[in-house]
């Protein structure tokens, strides 16, 4: 195994003041090197903008209708399926800042590398520290929700798994919960995968990718049998509070489109591909997620899914009374499942990749095998740490801790495209968003709401994790950053570059 890093003076960290280097940027041009590097020492360049977007795809599409569709429909009442076009458009607003900064900066690391390049490392450590709580535990949250489809896939042949191995300790629905098995057997199968190769893990993630779309459309299908419009009245039970309180919830299920943007030094052409794969993923997840909540909701009545578990299949069972046609559903939502966590824990990988070549984090998440090209010790770390958290904490608590800080790190690349309009003009740039810095604009606005109408709760918990992060950064991060250790003049020169 090897890793790479950029080259720095050893001159400096203790020159270089508190604030100076809370604002020290790593310059485009050192992004690309690294990405080189990278290349050199054993990440392969594989991905073209189908498997990019599947990547997006795969990483998003299922979470929020397979998982929380059941949570969300008791907030928002029949007006779910508005709660996920506001949610949508809050993320697709963020999807194009992703798609200009991608096509500038295509390298791995996502909105941390774009903080990097234009907001300094102060604002880079925060993004960066999001997005290791933004994937860890959407991860996290996707698996739980695995357990409900198992048991209804093994209850086709009179099984079911005992309450005790179906939730964490500590839910008061479900007393008897000690561990949620089938969300650490999850994430366990998929840290193998994707310790056994990029390639490997794509190929499977699009097949996957195609069995989730084929079953949200027999679902559907399934359901618009049993349509009945009057299931809309009234739309807005919970007023408009419900419809934004739902959305900042199901918000968690948009994240997986920035997953192509961790895969910049593993695709043919990222400057081309990258904003590519990010839209057009944005436009699929949206329209299948509309579809489904509005058929769900005009096959059932919203307080039905406030008891319900697993609803799609309960729906599919309930209209077909097939078993076998509940067999398919669920061993296909466990798949459709599996598919997530395969591409969100990818993306945590890259992560702690690029900002281990950057000393935010220890080097061993940056140790590339030049046998499997993937990060072994960085995913089997991740994906264990992802698989202990699955097995004992409550799907409700993983979401919106997923959500704000998913929102936050998008705030930060809206506002960095903002910034790069201004200052950097001149850069070349694949993808523009249209209509100037308003769209961005609104993109951070919109995240901002958001972040707002989740619970004080979550809030403690986002306030206590940034703490934590804080912690990290002066304890081990600055001391060991790669741009921080640079003298005064080979940063101006770097940085010039």
């Amino acid at each position: 195994m090897t890793a790479s890093h950029t080259p720095s003076s050893p001159s400096a960290t203790a020159s270089t003041g508190v604030l100076r280097q809370l604002g020290r940027r790593k310059s485009i041009s050192a992004m690309a090197a690294d990405s080189q590097a990278g290349e050199s020492s054993g990440l392969r360049r594989t991905f073209g903008v189908f498997q990019l977007t599947m990547i997006s795809v795969g990483a998003t599409l299922g979470t929020g209708i397979l998982v929380i569709l059941g949570e969300a429909v008791p907030i928002a009442g029949p007006a779910v399926w508005l709660a996920f076009v506001l949610a949508g458009v809050t993320a697709l607003l963020s999807a194009v800042s992703y798609a200009e900064m991608a096509g500038m900066v295509p390298v791995s690391g996502s909105s941390y590398s774009y903080s990097y390049a234009t907001l300094g490392e102060g604002v880079a450590w925060v993004c960066g520290w999001c997005l290791v709580l933004e994937y860890a535990v959407s991860v996290a949250a996707v698996a739980v929700g695995a357990a409900d489809y198992v048991n209804e896939t093994l209850r086709v042949f009179g099984l079911e798994l005992p309450a005790s191995l179906t939730t964490g300790p500590g839910l008061a629905e479900n007393p008897e919960g000690i561990i949620n098995l089938s969300a650490l057997v999850v994430v366990a199968l998929a840290t193998v995968l994707l310790m056994r190769g990029a390639r490997e893990s794509g190929v499977v993630n699009t097949i996957l990718v195609f069995v989730k779309l084929g079953i949200l459309v027999f679902f559907a299908v399934v359901a618009f049998t049993a349509f009945k419009a009057g299931n809309f009245a009234p739309m807005l039970p919970m007023g408009a509070a419900g419809v934004t309180a739902a959305a900042s919830s199901v918000f968690f299920s948009y994240i997986g489109f920035d997953a192509a943007s961790t895969a910049g030094e593993e695709a043919k052409n990222p400057r081309r591909d990258l904003p590519r794969a990010i839209i057009f993923s944005m436009l699929i997840v949206t329209s299948m997620y509309v579809l489904v909540a509005v058929t769900a909701i005009g096959a059932r009545q919203w307080q039905w899914f406030e008891t319900a578990h697993a609803p799609l299949v309960q729906i599919v069972e309930e209209i077909t009374g097939s078993d076998l046609a509940v067999l398919l559903f669920a061993v296909a939502a466990v798949l459709a499942i599996f598919s997530v966590v395969i591409t969100v824990l990818y993306g945590q990988s890259r992560i702690l990749l690029t900002m281990a070549r950057d000393g935010m984090v220890p080097k061993v998440f940056g140790l590339v095998s030049r046998r499997t090209g993937t990060p072994l010790a960085g995913t089997l770390i991740v994906g264990g740490l992802v698989a202990i958290t699955a097995a004992f904490i409550p799907l409700g608590e993983l979401a919106d801790a997923t959500s704000i800080g998913t929102l936050f790190a998008f705030f930060l690349v809206n506002l960095a495209v903002i910034y790069l309009r201004l200052k950097r003009p001149d850069l070349e740039r694949s993808f523009k968003v249209p209509f100037g810095p308003v769209v961005p604009a609104l993109g951070a606005l919109a995240c901002a709401a958001l972040m707002i109408n989740l619970g004080g709760r979550t809030w403690i918990v986002f306030g206590v994790w940034m703490a934590v992060g804080a912690l990290v950064y002066f304890t081990y991060s600055r001391r060991h950053s790669v741009v921080g250790r640079l003298s005064e003049a080979d940063y101006r020169t770097a940085v010039d570059a």
